[in-house]
């Protein structure tokens, strides 16, 4: 049959008892199989005639269209793959329909059976048994003296996991450690047990022993909990703590949840150990016969140029937030010797890298009549005094172990290099300036970069000395056998850069 022909008897026939499709520009989703909005495959076509009364599906005909042809009847052949296509999404239909029914209600039945679970739960009550002996509270440090003895612990749920119907485990955490507490029959049984969140705070009541030989905890015990109670629950669902953030979050994300960030192991120890490093401090400085002073953070001079600093409205007159206490220490030195002091400073530098904080702790220290060569003694007693101190802690050196694994105090003397030869050293390796590409020379600031290649390279402490008066501060004084150079030292130290800068006043 021509195309006129079939194009005839396409009018004459009733439009109702025909099904279009078109692989160039029908489509299965926003068809309907009329000649204006055909489907795009035949298997769509036979969707539709079984969708149709009884009576009219076996009259109902399929043309089809391929790219640049006109309608023609689908061939035998076609409409066999078709209705094979066909059948088979069917079946495939009605197996998903059955699953999603089975899934369906097995949802139902889970949800029926939490409603039922969560129901029995608010009729639990739980009480402490008076028979039981009293009690002592303690801290989860305190849990190994507490062995074999019934007590109370208070804290917040790190982690807990519950192991079928009749037991659960809880992490508690306390600020002072980690204990283990197991749960059984009636206490993971209540409502509080059955909602229990993260960060919720608890009070856990009962008797620590040691696990059982092959198995694992905090300290090799855990609590054999006897009653329990919610002081406060915490936030679940979109707000849990879970799902505010997590170790791969953006910085400013974790910035702004650092209030719960640093529950964290690594942030609370690493603050944990900065409370241990600044206690060292303060010892070093008792034991040297050092009196700590504290001298105040709003201000009306400048230390290290104006460009740094924060100022605000005093009272109808400008002040600033301190760059630097060591003005105010020098006045101490005449009546109470060497001074120190542990407090923050503020330097309002728009600089995005490690060494330039808005507000940091900074520790400084002012003694008379000493030489600049006692006063780099001094600072090498005190770095070596202050990691010695928290290395011989046993809890802090793990942390400290835990979060850098291969630091170990430092033993060796400190390398001393003064400034010129330091030029010297970068330009014999190489070393060029980033504005230039030229060598280093004298006179030279050395940016942070160079600086650490070098110290990386040592792989020692330097005190690197002598700089150049123009490039360091007013207050230092030039040396009496080099009068281009001052009393000046910083402290560099491998893999880290600057940490310490001295001079004589």
């Amino acid at each position: 049959m021509s195309s006129e022909e079939l194009a005839t008897k396409i009018a004459q026939m009733d439009i109702a008892d025909l099904v279009f499709t078109d692989e160039a520009t029908g489509s299965d989703e926003a068809g309907n199989g009329s000649k204006d909005a055909p489907y795009k495959t035949p298997q769509a076509a036979l969707a539709h005639i079984a969708s149709l009364p009884e009576d009219k599906q076996e009259d109902t005909k399929i043309l089809t269209k391929k790219a640049e042809e006109g309608y023609t009847y689908i061939t035998p052949s076609a409409l066999k793959r078709a209705k094979k296509a066909y059948e088979l999404s069917v079946k495939k239909a009605l197996k998903q329909a059955e699953q999603d029914a089975r899934d369906q209600a097995q949802v139902e039945a889970k949800l029926a059976e939490e409603q039922r679970r969560i129901a029995e739960s608010m009729e639990i009550v739980l009480t402490e048994d008076p028979a039981l002996p009293q009690a002592t509270k303690i801290r989860v440090i305190d849990a190994k003296a507490n062995r074999n003895t019934r007590i109370k612990v208070s804290g917040w749920v790190s982690r807990h996991r519950v192991q079928g119907r009749d037991m659960m485990f809880i992490v508690l955490r306390d600020g002072t450690g980690f204990l283990q507490c197991v749960l059984t029959n009636q206490l993971c049984r209540t409502y509080d047990a059955l909602t229990l969140t993260i960060e919720s705070s608890v009070t856990l009541y009962g008797e620590i022993k040691e696990v059982p030989e092959g198995k694992s905890a905090p300290d090799g015990h855990e609590l054999i909990v006897d009653f329990w109670e919610v002081i406060g629950k915490a936030p679940g669902g979109d707000e849990s703590i879970e799902n505010l953030f997590n170790s791969n979050s953006d910085p400013s994300v974790l910035l702004q949840q650092r209030h719960l960030v640093i529950r964290g192991d690594k942030a609370s120890s690493i603050l944990k150990v900065r409370s241990r490093v600044m206690k060292a401090f303060r010892d070093h400085f008792d034991n040297v016969g050092y009196t700590e002073v504290t001298p105040p953070c709003m201000v009306q001079t400048q230390v290290e140029g104006g460009s740094t600093l924060f100022s605000f409205n005093y009272y109808g007159e400008e002040a600033y937030l301190t760059q630097s206490s060591q003005l105010y220490l020098e006045t101490c030195l005449p009546s109470m010797g060497g001074v120190y002091t542990m407090s923050e400073s503020y330097r309002a530098e728009k600089s995005h890298t490690r060494r330039h904080l808005s507000e940091y702790t900074h520790c400084e220290a002012e003694v008379p009549f000493i030489t600049f060569d006692e006063l780099l003694d001094g600072i090498e007693n005190m770095i070596k005094d202050v990691v010695n101190r928290v290395w011989a802690e046993p809890e802090t050196r793990a942390m400290i172990q835990a979060l850098n694994p291969e630091f170990e105090p430092l033993t060796e003397p400190f390398v001393r290099m003064r400034y010129e030869e330091g030029i010297k050293w970068l330009n014999e390796h190489g070393i060029k300036r980033a504005e230039d590409g030229q060598d280093f020379e004298f006179g030279d600031d050395i940016p942070e970069a160079p600086e650490r290649v070098m110290t990386d390279a040592i792989g020692k402490p330097i005190f690197l000395t002598h700089f150049p008066g123009p490039i360091k501060a007013f207050y230092m004084p030039p040396c009496k056998d080099d009068p281009r150079v001052t009393e000046s030292a910083d402290l560099l130290m491998p893999s880290v850069g600057e940490i310490v800068g001295g001079s004589m006043r």
